[in-house]
């Protein structure tokens, strides 16, 4: 793997460096090939608290940790790491079960016979509720207001600028987000 490794209000000293490269390095196991994509690392620090945040761009799909609220670097670095490992083991049983065929995504992990033995998740994807209800046009300052007034994180509006689906949501820093189709 190749590491983008920044620090945002904390020098990243050598000692940082290499303890991050030596914990990400153990998700090599779960790969076939080594890793071509550059993992991007970012070790921030904010009001006494250190985080980290790890994106590993993989073919078709992203995977992303994140640790913020932790009084010790190093223990951020090893949350993050486990976070991502738990990733992987959900997305290797997720391709396990709905891609079967050859040449998939499932040509990027290891097979259960190799090193790496995986359990099956507790965690089943069920659908327990659906709702059903008519998307009125508004503005996103609108669609704010209304995801606050409900008292939710998130809110699905159409957007009565560019008449397609839209998603507000509360970010964890207290501000807003906005999400478009592509």
């Amino acid at each position: 793997m190749k590491y983008n490794i920044r620090g945002q209000n904390i020098p990243v000293t050598d000692a940082l460096r290499d303890y991050v490269e030596k914990k990400l390095s153990r998700l090599d196991r779960y790969f076939e090939a080594p890793l071509t994509s550059e993992v991007n690392v970012t070790l921030s620090v904010t009001k006494n608290k250190h985080g980290i945040e790890v994106t590993i761009p993989l073919q078709g799909t992203m995977l992303r940790a994140e640790e913020k609220k932790n009084d010790d670097m190093y223990a951020s670095i090893d949350l993050v790491v486990d976070k991502l490992e738990r990733q992987i083991r959900k997305f290797k049983t997720k391709i396990n079960r709905k891609f079967r065929q050859e040449g998939s995504l499932k040509s990027l992990l290891k097979e259960e016979g190799g090193s790496v033995k995986v359990a099956e998740e507790d965690d089943e994807l069920e659908v327990v509720r659906t709702k059903r209800f008519t998307l009125k046009p508004m503005d996103v300052e609108e669609a704010v207001l209304q995801m606050n007034m409900i008292g939710h994180s998130f809110f699905v509006f159409a957007n009565a600028e560019s008449k397609e689906v839209n998603v507000v949501y509360k970010r964890s820093d207290g501000k807003y987000g906005l999400i478009e189709q592509g």
